[in-house]
């Protein structure tokens, strides 16, 4: 899956009120903390997380003999994706992603898999391995590793220095132990040997894993699609699935369900480059091509057919800039010393001479896109011989986003190319057929898929039946937590009834997970609803109002307008205070504050059909 680019977070911690009114996020703190957040999906049952018992004490041991496999994140949604593999004292786990906040989590980072079950059995955990640079399948390893004992990391070349890179950001925690493997090794973690394979994705050195086992090999895919020829693989993808799987007894696939719905076979990424290449050449005026910084393939090839033409390239946005760095550390770009130029450079050339790579496609609010469609970009200004090339489709939920980039790229008289009317962006995920394909190649005798919603998976699991003739009870469709076992030597696969830890951990500031249902549903209401503070003096000896409060209200209704409604809150505030003080010696201020919320959030639900947060501030002299 392709991402954008994110920073380390800044620090917030938020305190939590009395059950009987809401709680309002106060003060700092720089420490990180671990713990669980839940409730936050009601469709989810509560699991072990939401107890004080360890793990251990609510999931069985292994049997002798079985397989254990968790998928921890990514089989419920796009993002965090991350599986254990467990095998007698022996535990492996693939990729540790992240996935991006939801609407359900407003003020949240990002969002981590739960790794309670790994927490406590850190001791077996011989080695992670990352199957490619993106990140929802490396973004969580700052965050988690250090909770499961930092093991071995083993990945490909440029993994490994996109890793390192993003690493530099958390200098607090301990350095990682990464050991560079190629597609054609084996090593060996405990009594499980690993093998690797190629896959084809939008990012190179992707890779797909065999965990060999006595009773037969698990496989992953990792990301993948297939490199082809209107539908027909191409002799290198031929010759590296028979090389890894002709001989290979595969007792289960796990394999990626992004795409599975869409019929056919994907557009192949050199069609996507073909096209690229005729824009790049035939362009007159300035070219300006938005895409994924995670898209380094088709990066360099446009920075390469650039340079062909004659043109100079200007990239502009962070994380575009670190894995451009990134590729010429590792020489896979080698560009003449003047095809790359600063921003501030772009008026020494013809326009007809520049290409601009750019982050933003997706509408982001502070990438360089949105900025030169807002005209607060400092050097590039819009204008009618500009031609935009948004080459990335469309992420669900950012649709609002990017029709406003389009719309105000346009009203500068930009000409737009996208997507929809012309063959600029190829999915790093294989299709329906695609799919089968892998199916019939990998032969699995059980199935389990992975990286996608619920429905994909079904769809992915009707592929395995139609494809290998795989029945119901050889297909196992999970979701997070669940525990999957190939018992009895390999005879058989199953669901366990019980379920390890998959309440979401949230990453907010510097606090991992330290975010609880009430303050989320703070923020909610906030967003929904605002805030109505209501600042009052009372006299300690009499229990009585000093003077009529004041209120103070944001996002909720405009006060000037509403005098009315004001007027009678305060009645409500002044009789609520003087009923709670009656025959009280000294004042409970709790106890007001309490009633007052209780009282005046009825009152204004009864009149405006809103729930504002209500924070009574007293002061009793």
């Amino acid at each position: 899956m392709e991402n954008t680019n994110i920073k380390s977070a800044t620090p917030i911690e938020a305190t939590t009120a009395t059950p009987t009114r809401p709680s309002f996020p106060t003060g700092t703190n720089a420490r990180k903390t671990v713990s669980r957040s839940h409730g936050m999906r009601p469709s989810r049952p509560p699991d072990a997380t939401q107890t004080h018992k360890k793990v251990e004490d609510t999931v069985p041991p292994l049997a002798p003999n079985s397989i254990r496999i968790i998928p921890l994140g990514g089989v419920e949604e796009i993002g965090k994706n991350m599986t254990m593999i467990e095998y007698g004292n022996d535990i492996v786990i693939i990729d540790i992603g992240l996935q991006f906040k939801e609407e359900s989590t407003p003020g949240i980072d990002y969002i981590l898999p739960n790794t309670k079950y790994l927490e406590e059995r850190k001791d077996r955990i011989r080695a992670v391995i990352v199957t490619h640079g993106h990140l929802d399948h490396i973004g969580g390893i700052p965050y988690v590793m250090p909770r499961i004992g930092n093991p071995p990391l083993y990945t490909r070349m440029l993994t490994s220095v996109m890793i390192k890179k993003r690493q530099e950001e958390f200098t607090h925690v301990p350095p990682l132990d990464i050991k560079v493997v190629e597609k054609d090794e084996t090593i060996t973690l405990g009594a499980l040997k690993i093998k690797f394979f190629a896959v084809t994705h939008t990012i190179p050195d992707a890779m797909g894993v065999v965990v060999q086992t006595p009773h037969g090999s698990l496989v992953h895919t990792g990301d993948l699609k297939l490199d082809h020829v209107d539908g027909i693989p191409t002799a290198e993808e031929v010759a590296e699935y028979d090389r890894v799987f002709k001989n290979e007894k595969v007792l289960l696939l796990m394999a990626d369900s992004t795409n599975v719905e869409n019929p056919g076979f994907s557009l192949p990424e050199k069609t996507v480059h073909k096209n690229l290449e005729e824009i790049i050449k035939n362009t007159k005026g300035r070219l300006i091509i938005a895409t994924f910084a995670s898209l380094l393939e088709r990066m360099l090839k446009i920075i390469d057919f650039a340079e062909k033409y004659g043109k100079k390239v200007v990239v502009e946005g962070r994380s575009m800039k670190g894995n451009i760095e990134i590729c010429m550390q590792l020489g896979l770009l080698k560009p003449k010393k003047d095809t790359l130029i600063t921003v501030e450079q772009i008026e020494n050339y013809s326009p007809d001479k520049i290409v601009i790579l750019a982050t933003g496609a997706q509408g982001d609010e502070f990438a360089a896109m949105m900025r030169m469609a807002n005209k607060t970009h400092k050097y590039i200004k819009i204008n009618k011989r500009d031609t935009i090339l948004l080459s990335s489709s469309v992420i669900p939920g950012n649709e609002k986003s990017v029709q406003k980039l389009k719309d105000n790229l346009s009203r500068q008289g930009a000409n737009i190319i996208h997507y929809r009317i012309a063959d600029v962006h190829s999915s790093g995920h294989a299709n329906h057929d695609e799919t089968a394909w892998i199916h019939k190649k990998i032969n699995p005798r059980f199935f389990m898929p992975v990286h996608g919603y619920h429905y994909m998976l079904r769809v992915h699991g009707e592929i395995a039946h139609d494809t290998n003739g795989l029945t119901e009870d050889q297909i196992i469709i999970p979701d997070n937590g669940s525990i999957v076992e190939i018992q009895d030597s390999g005879e058989k696969i199953v669901k366990l009834k019980e379920k390890a830890p998959s309440g979401i951990v949230m990453v907010d500031g510097f606090s991992v997970g330290d975010i609880q249902d009430v303050v989320i549903r703070d923020r909610q209401m906030l967003a929904q609803d605002g805030i109505f503070i209501v600042f009052a003096i009372i006299d300690s000896r009499t229990g009585k109002l000093k003077k009529s409060p004041d209120i103070i209200s944001r996002g909720f209704v405009y006060l000037r307008e509403s005098q009315e409604l004001l007027h009678h809150t305060r009645i409500i505030i002044k009789n609520t205070i003087e009923d709670s003080t009656k025959g009280m010696n000294p004042l409970n201020v709790d106890f007001i504050k309490t009633n007052i919320s209780d009282n005046v959030s009825k009152f204004l639900l009864q009149k405006t059909a809103k729930r504002p947060i209500v924070i009574p501030v007293l002061l009793t002299i």
